[in-house]
């Protein structure tokens, strides 16, 4: 049935039958339809249909049973249409239905259909044509149409969807999203990989190499490594008393380093030993930890090689991290806590696994409570705006103060929580118990003078052993103050970085005592610094294909230059010095004939042939594990600052007389120690048996000098 009101009319026939020249444009007949390259065939076509063939054309999607799909330049289904316009079928419409052509149609031209016709209503393709120009083919046509599937009326012209078939449009390349606050981080790559394998092998290298002989042992490594075999042996946190002086889970980390090993803490020589080993294995797990971390507060592969190339050559830190210190295991907590605050999601895991690792680093070491600030405000950054922020925020500092929790409920049930009658008076320590809350009062209440003076620690250790860390670190840590405050929204990682190398920075200078190794956590902190600042320096954008090849090798070749000075000068001391001699050798550190820990050995070896095991003997805390974890056991053996201070080695076994005494060891700076120690006059009865004493062995290498001495 058509969909014209027009009745049909017989198409005229020549004498053999055939139809007119006239009826050729308008009959749906395929012989006679050229093939247009430009139209488009139907997608599906219904049983007995006949479809011209085409190369590049759009199909339409239905067609009705028994219908012919013509593919004409100009040949389309006139519903009711003016002599000479030509208009093309609506999409879908209802038989019965008049689809009108353009308002404003001119002979000749080509309109649009109309999408959807509704019954008994006319649909307008146009209002305007334009001839010469293509128009919309239908998508469905129902029985009793015809469709054009005709995009293009005019010979010779191509659709616009052709021109994008062929040639699609891209969208222009847009660079990697990067946000510390929203955990954009890019991705690590290829070049990642690699910078990330080389840091880790040369931390092994700088730290691994020479571990056992450099630097001496220090009598902190003694007193750790001393209350790690009390818990393996005693199941006490020490062989004295307790006075809450640190945390105790750093040696307990220890005690449990040493436990499954074959010898335990003569696995490797000795227990400093076994415990330096385990410093290693600690310091290569914070490369890794730093690595990421730089990477993520900055979003560049440069900035974390040039984190942890500092982290791991300079001299300054190979001599602290090699030693058995809470402060590295500390560094490391505090490393992984931040780390699971850079996951590029946070979720609740992350936030309860970071929360934990702080609480663990505030157990390990006190100090680390002046990075939680920084900690807090990552985490405020992180979480603002989810779903989820009011119970992140409350599951987080939660899981912190757990680990907390456990060690002041020890010190509750120990009834050593508070001091006798709650007296907090410094002039006047508890007798009867120690106190954990009033042990914390008097550290705060320490007061050692300025690290600006001659003699003080920054003078006379850290900067001879590090200038350029350490001054440099100064430098890019204002940087990232600066950069971070100005936009804290965008330059989230500068802003971290900086109050991260703040926040201990003050705690050093503040005035309190500080011993030489505390300077320890603040090296990683100048170092992320520094290989922040490096890439931001160091960055930029050009048009230019060449310029931007010539910037790459610049961003590698000018750090690369600056680490092969640092460890070529011997200015640095990074990896060459120049002796007391003015030759230039290999640093300390690297030195395989320096043994300074060789010269310990010596003296513990003397003491094993020349003194007896039931001697009473007051020496310093680095022989103290020996003298007690191998046979023969030398029970009497007590360092000077518990003889001193312990009643009941004070008080029991020496009786604060000199002539109980029967042998002092001397260690490297021991008489040092003793004079500081002794201001209340607690050690002059050792001191009077030093002065009544002879000296039996000494050895003596540089500034280093061991001795020991007989009481009469």
């Amino acid at each position: 049935m058509s969909d014209n009101t027009t009745p049909s009319r017989s198409a005229p026939v020549d004498s053999e039958g055939r139809k007119t020249a006239a009826d050729k444009e308008t009959a749906p007949n395929r012989s006679t339809t050229p093939p247009d390259k430009s139209t488009a065939p139907s997608k599906s076509t219904a049983p007995d249909e006949k479809t011209a063939p085409n190369k590049s054309t759009a199909p339409a999607k239905s067609t009705a049973p028994g219908k012919k799909t013509v593919a004409a330049k100009k040949t389309v289904a006139a519903k009711s249409a003016t002599p000479g316009n030509k208009t093309v079928a609506a999409k879908s419409a209802t038989p019965g239905k008049k689809t009108v052509a353009a308002k404003n149609a001119t002979p000749g031209k080509s309109t649009a259909p109309a999408k959807s016709a509704t019954p008994g209503k006319k649909t307008v393709a146009a209002k305007s044509a334009t001839p010469g120009k293509s128009t919309a083919p239908a998508k469905s046509a129902t029985p009793g149409k015809k469709t054009a599937p005709n995009k293009s009326a005019t010979p010779g012209k191509k659709t616009v969807a052709a021109k994008n078939a062929k040639a699609p449009t891209r969208r222009p390349r847009r660079g990697p999203r990067f946000s510390v606050a929203r955990g954009w981080f890019p991705p690590l790559g290829t070049k990642g990989k690699i910078a990330l394998v080389v840091s880790l092998l040369t931390g092994v290298l700088t730290h691994g190499y020479h571990l056992f002989r450099y630097p001496l042992y220090l009598t902190d490594e003694g007193i750790y490594m001393q209350r790690a075999w009390s818990v393996l042996r005693e199941t006490s946190l020490s062989p004295y008393t307790y006075d809450y002086d640190h945390a105790p889970l750093g040696w307990i980390t220890l005690a449990g380093w040493a436990f499954p090993l074959p010898k335990q803490f003569e696995t490797f020589g000795s227990a400093i030993n076994t415990g330096r080993f385990l410093m290693l294995l600690v310091h290569i797990a914070s490369v890794y930890l730093l690595f990421e971390i730089a990477r993520r507060l900055s979003g560049s592969v440069l900035a974390a090689t040039v984190t942890a190339f500092l982290f791991n050559v300079s001299p300054i830190a190979v001599y602290f991290q090699r030693q058995v210190l809470l402060d590295n295991l500390m560094i490391f907590w505090l490393l992984l806590s931040l780390f699971m605050l850079l996951r590029r999601e946070v979720t609740i895991r992350a936030v309860f696994g970071g929360g934990v690792a702080l609480g663990m680093a505030l157990i390990t070491k006190e100090n680390a409570i002046f990075f939680v600030p920084t900690f807090m405000y990552l985490l405020y950054r992180r979480i603002k705006g989810s779903p989820s922020h009011r119970f992140t925020r409350a599951l987080w500092p939660f899981a912190a103060l757990s680990p907390i929790g456990a060690y002041v409920t020890y010190a509750l049930l120990k009834n050593e929580l508070l001091p006798s009658g709650f007296d907090f008076d410094l002039n006047n320590p508890p007798a009867d118990h120690v106190s954990l809350l009033y042990t914390l009062w008097w550290q705060l209440n320490r007061n050692q003078g300025t690290l600006f003076s001659h003699t003080g620690l920054l003078q006379t250790s850290w900067l001879v052993r590090d200038k350029v860390l350490l001054i440099a670190g100064v430098c890019a840590m204002v940087i990232c103050l600066w950069i971070g405050v100005r936009n804290r929204r965008r330059n989230l990682g500068f802003l971290v970085a900086g109050t991260l190398a703040f926040g201990y920075a003050f705690y050093l200078v503040r005035g309190s005592v500080v011993l030489d190794f505390y300077v320890t956590p603040l090296i990683p902190m100048f170092a992320l610094n520094v290989g922040m600042v490096t890439d931001r320096l160091l960055k930029g954008s050009f048009a230019s294909r060449f310029m931007r090849g010539a910037h790459s090798m610049t961003r590698v070749a000018v750090p690369s230059f600056v680490a092969i000075l640092l460890l070529a000068s011997p200015a640095s001391g990074y990896l060459v010095h120049t002796n007391t001699e003015g030759r230039t050798q290999i640093a300390d550190q690297y030195q395989s004939k320096i043994n300074l820990t060789g010269m310990q050995h010596a003296q513990i070896a003397w003491v094993r042939k020349h003194v007896p095991p039931n001697s009473r003997i007051v020496m310093d805390d680095d022989l103290w594990s020996q003298l007690h974890d191998i046979r023969p056991f030398y029970p009497y053996a007590h360092s000077h600052w518990n003889a001193s201070s312990d009643p009941d080695v004070r008080d029991k076994l020496f009786k604060k007389k000199w002539q109980n005494v029967d042998y002092i060891i001397m260690s490297n700076k021991m008489r040092r120690s003793m004079m500081l120690n002794n201001s209340d006059g607690r050690e002059n009865w050792i001191l009077q048996a030093l002065r009544n004493s002879n000296r039996v062995w000494s050895v003596t290498e540089g500034n280093i000098r061991l001795e020991i001495y007989r009481v009469q």
